[in-house]
């Protein structure tokens, strides 16, 4: 029965070990991020430079190596230029911002710093500095953070008529990676989803440059208003559509026409007078 017992007991604490095993995290912390980093450069004074989206997170690395002879965690600090303000040292923060965290994996030469939901105020250098018996050596890295925008492709206003198709495209642009979600607006209402109206069309492509294309099929009057493209994190773009009857369509076509012709005869007059104004005083003199 004891036997029995003492099996039974080795035999929970193997299981207790393999499941412990199983869920134990990894203890390299830069592990899920390193494929986002840049190549960090050995050098001394060596420059890297990092773009991230406003919003994103944003990893400097910084990496020293063949360094096993010195108590590196106690000597590797993080600065930020712009105000000499002391951001880590070893695996401790010295800032009352919580976006600012050190990735160090143990016994390994990554000392990442790490913050989150960047800022336009992030801009800036970050020097990674190493204090040795002999010397300091650091590395920099400049932190570009970019507000990508929303550009909606013609002019400011959009005329169409009665019936007819309603197409704006939209272009993401300065986006370092694809926006999480594109939306339109009509007014004030989201439309993407709307299933009140019919007709109405989202085809959205990522990539380096994302376009969205809203269609919106047999224009009724009440599509008359402001539209807007928004994406995450960017700035929005906005233009009005303005939905006529055919002779009336035309009518505002004939003012756009007219008021062009009109703005450039008095362009054309104004520097007809100038020269003959010139001519004027050249003759006299």
């Amino acid at each position: 029965m004891a036997s029995a017992a003492g099996k039974l007991f080795a035999v929970i604490i193997c299981s207790t070990v393999v499941s412990a095993k199983e869920i134990k995290p990894t203890s390299d912390p830069v592990w899920e991020i390193r494929h986002l980093l840049p190549e960090a450069n050995l050098s001394n004074n060596s420059v890297t430079n990092v773009t991230v989206q406003v919003g994103a997170t944003a990893f400097l690395p910084c990496l020293f190596r063949h360094l096993a002879d010195h108590q590196v965690s106690d000597q590797v600090s993080w600065f930020r230029r712009r105000d000499w303000h002391i951001l880590t040292t070893g695996i401790f923060t010295y800032t009352t911002d919580e976006r600012f965290s050190v990735l160090h994996p143990d016994e390994s030469d990554d000392w990442t710093l790490q913050i989150k939901y960047t800022t336009n105020r992030d801009n800036g250098t970050y020097e990674c500095q190493l204090s040795t018996g002999t010397g300091v050596i650091s590395q920099f890295v400049n932190l570009e953070v970019v507000v990508p925008k929303a550009v909606i492709l013609g002019s400011k206003d959009y005329h169409v008529q009665l019936g007819s198709t309603i197409r704006l495209v939209c272009i993401i642009e300065e986006s370092p990676t694809p926006p999480q979600y594109v939306f339109w607006y009509h007014d004030d209402g989201m439309i993407n989803y709307d299933t009140r109206r019919g007709g109405i069309n989202v085809s959205t492509e990522t990539g380096q440059k994302t376009s969205s294309r809203l269609t919106i099929l047999d224009a009724h009057y009440n599509d008359t208003g402001n539209y807007t493209c928004s994406a995450s994190n960017t700035q929005p773009a906005s233009t009005s559509v303005y939905v006529s009857h055919g002779d009336k369509m035309a009518a505002i076509l004939r003012r756009k026409s007219s008021s062009a012709s009109s703005a450039a005869s008095h362009a054309l007059l104004f520097v007809s007078v100038s020269l003959g104004y010139v001519f004027c005083c050249v003759n006299v003199r």
